[in-house]
């Protein structure tokens, strides 16, 4: 009971920095916002550790991943092109410890080869509404990362099929379509306030992923 209660808690906690991130951006805030990006994004690391995610191999890749996110998510906070590099490689290392876990977790190919197509067809249209707008130096790390979060999802819906909890899928998901507002931000400069639907995406992706954590298998 105590566990289940501490998990709500953070679940609680991460939902409502969430909240007040996007309102301190959407006024400029910006100190106020980094300072709730950081207590939302603690909220994940903390709901992974309140379900035993650090007893089991499933759950410590995957925690891995988690902390590579918070760094992700601390180096943008910044806003120059270093910062977004830096978030972009963090990033990119958080997908492959995702995969990782759902490996060790175990992957069903048949499920993975029917979710590629959609997946990496999708991939592709992104990549393909990017291009004009990308910096030369940011063709082959964009490049990489879409690839690298495709393989994610496609492992994600693979380890479905080997028995995991539905909870991958759903992150992976929500993770893949939330990169969209990131990349309609950071690079498309678009006037559309991305950040309102994108964040609350991307934290309950990663609540997803954290809480994917108590449903291990035998590992």
């Amino acid at each position: 009971m105590v566990k289940r209660t501490s998990t709500v808690v953070f679940v609680i906690i991460t939902a409502l920095a969430c909240t007040a991130l996007v309102y301190f951006l959407r006024v400029e805030w910006v100190l106020l916002a980094t300072g709730a990006k950081l207590i939302a994004s603690t909220g994940f690391l903390a709901t992974a550790i309140s379900v035993g995610a650090l007893r089991h191999r499933f759950g410590q890749v995957l925690f891995v991943g988690l902390a590579l996110s918070f760094c992700g998510d601390l180096f943008l906070t910044g806003t120059s092109e270093r910062a977004f590099l830096f978030g972009l490689g963090s990033f990119l290392l958080a997908h492959l410890a995702y995969i990782g876990a759902f490996t060790i977790y175990g992957i069903n190919g048949r499920w993975a080869v029917i979710a590629a197509l959609p997946v990496l067809a999708g991939a592709a249209t992104v990549t393909m509404w990017m291009l004009p707008s990308l910096p030369t130096e940011l063709i082959m790390p964009v490049h990489a990362y879409t690839g690298v979060i495709s393989l994610m999802v496609i492992a994600a819906f693979g380890s479905k099929g080997a028995g995991a909890s539905t909870l991958v899928v759903a992150g992976a998901l929500m993770f893949f379509v939330s990169d969209l507002s990131v990349a309609a931000q950071r690079i498309l400069q678009s006037d559309i306030p991305t950040i309102i639907w994108g964040l609350p995406l991307y934290y309950a992706a990663q609540l997803c992923l954290a809480l994917s954590a108590s449903h291990s298998s035998s590992q």
